[in-house]
């Protein structure tokens, strides 16, 4: 079993920003494989399958710096590997659309990636990276919540697909093999 989670906060006020680019890889996934999305108190959450291995797709409902709380409870309820585990989210330090897969590692100053880590403990999970760029104009936090332009929709568009497209190689060929062909 596989636990893919995307990283966005909650609420319409938020559903367009940068830092939802998580939520937006897994709703696209959904609309791919045809699956809805069932609320519980603290998520939303589908299940697909893929070669014989069920992919638990998960939107956290507590806010990006509470992501982890989720993740450390699906995680006491369901016999999933932390190595099992891919974590969609946005990046500040890459150009917009750019995709990067890492096995483990730090959590570059994301705070949903963060509260991940001190929830459950450990470091050694998947993430697939989506450049958002970086404004000079405005500090990171209000940049981070601030919606795409219009030059930059397209971009995502594809990002979010090739986004999907790591995740389902992550599964079938390994996170190796999806480091060679996404990087």
């Amino acid at each position: 079993m596989w636990l893919i989670v995307g990283l966005g906060n909650p609420g319409r006020r938020y559903s367009e920003t940068r830092h939802n680019i998580g939520f937006k890889v897994l709703d696209l996934f959904a609309e791919k494989y045809n699956v809805k999305f069932i609320k519980t108190k603290i998520a939303k959450k589908t299940s697909i399958f893929i070669d014989g291995e069920e992919l638990l797709l998960l939107k956290p409902l507590l806010y990006m710096n509470m992501s982890g709380v989720v993740v450390k409870e699906v995680l006491q309820e369901l016999p999933i590997r932390v190595s099992n585990i891919v974590v969609v989210h946005d990046d500040l330090d890459m150009m917009v659309g750019k995709l990067r897969i890492r096995r483990n590692g730090s959590s570059g100053g994301h705070r949903g990636v963060e509260s991940i880590i001190q929830s459950i403990g450990t470091k050694d999970f998947i993430r697939v990276k989506i450049g958002i760029g970086r404004s000079k104009d405005l500090p990171p936090e209000e940049y981070v919540l601030s919606k795409f332009g219009f030059e930059d929709k397209e971009i995502i568009r594809e990002a979010l697909k090739r986004a999907i497209e790591a995740i389902l190689t992550i599964v079938t060929e390994g996170v190796g093999s999806a480091m060679n062909k996404f990087n």
